[in-house]
């Protein structure tokens, strides 16, 4: 499929996907007349890479979190260099950090429109 009909798909600008190419977190064919040609899988590739950065990862650690996993489906155990598995785990601490911070407004939130005249808005 063709850059425009990933971004059909997904939501994500055609200059996004480029830039992800070209960060290698997709990859696209290049047909005969030079269009990038995507697999199906590109289109959930491009969102999981949407998700993690939209997380606060950095393209840098997308990519090395997109081959761990592809690691992980490997039969051998992963392996990695004792940098890295630090530069994780910080990775670790700071998602956590920031999930406990989204708890927490998220709480805030629903608490306010319990309390407000609108907390119907809350069933759904």
């Amino acid at each position: 499929m063709r850059i425009g009909e990933v971004t059909a798909r997904t939501g994500i600008p055609q200059r996004m996907l480029r830039y992800y190419e070209e960060q290698g977190l997709l990859s696209a064919e290049r047909a005969e007349n030079g269009y990038r040609e995507y697999d199906h899988d590109a289109v959930e590739r491009a969102q999981r890479v949407r998700r993690l950065i939209q997380a606060g990862l950095s393209t840098r650690m997308v990519k090395v979190v997109l081959d761990l996993e592809a690691d992980s489906r490997a039969t051998q155990p992963p392996s990695c260099t004792r940098g890295l598995a630090e530069e994780l785990a910080a990775e670790l601490h700071a998602l956590d950090d920031r999930l406990a911070c989204l708890a927490k407004s998220r709480d805030a939130v629903a608490l306010y429109l319990s309390r407000s005249a609108h907390a119907d808005l809350l069933s759904h």
